[in-house]
């Protein structure tokens, strides 16, 4: 049977990069996913549009909201987002200073994308649980196990701190993928007209 090496990249803090870098790979990575399809619409350099601002203020307003980058040869390619302990979900001075984006993409956009993250919010646990995502690779490079090098290092996290993780996809693809890491569905439910999968993982990956 073939064995497959890891690629060859470098796990750094998002601090230690251009924040901007991170946000490009995650809007392009994240571009073609359904549920930012239903929310955002058809084309495509839309969806990377608001999806770039919509990250970029992930970042910018909700400070406790941490990220680990992998680099190859100093460029970001990867990007596994991750709050921990309930700092997943906003405050009210945070939701207002998210407002004027949400509401910047038009009342259709808005309208959809806060159905859909509303449906996701209802779903957060209450206990105490580190929030994966957002969680991409670049477009021209996923298929390549850099997703799973930024998980792999992701459940070490989790073991060693023994915190539970929880995440949501509209991916089914990626279901297998988690379910490889100690991941099991909690829920499946249409949002938007689309399949969401709402996961959690036990310390230790039981």
């Amino acid at each position: 049977m073939a064995v497959h090496a890891e690629p060859k990249v470098e796990l750094v803090d998002l601090r230690s990069v251009q924040v901007e870098e991170a946000v490009g790979v995650l809007a392009r990575g994240m571009r073609d996913n359904p549920i930012h399809v239903a929310a955002f619409g058809s084309d495509p350099e839309r969806r990377v549009r608001i999806l770039y601002r919509m990250f970029s203020d992930l970042f910018r307003v909700l400070k406790r909201w941490e990220a680990v980058c992998a680099l190859s040869d100093g460029t970001v390619v990867g990007v596994a987002g991750r709050a921990e302990g309930g700092a997943c979900m906003p405050g009210t001075v945070e939701k207002l200073r998210l407002t004027p984006s949400l509401l910047s993409v038009g009342p259709r956009t808005s309208l959809r994308s806060a159905r859909w993250m509303t449906a996701w919010a209802n779903r957060d646990p209450s206990e105490p649980h580190s929030h994966f995502g957002p969680f991409a690779v670049d477009s021209h490079l996923q298929g390549q196990g850099i997703g799973t090098v930024l998980l792999n290092d992701y459940c070490a996290t989790l073991d060693a701190r023994g915190t539970l993780g929880y995440l949501e996809t509209d991916k089914a693809e990626n279901v297998t993928l988690y379910e490889r890491h100690g991941f099991a569905v909690l829920e499946q439910a249409e949002i938007l007209d689309v399949p969401n999968w709402f996961m959690r993982r036990e310390p230790g990956g039981s």
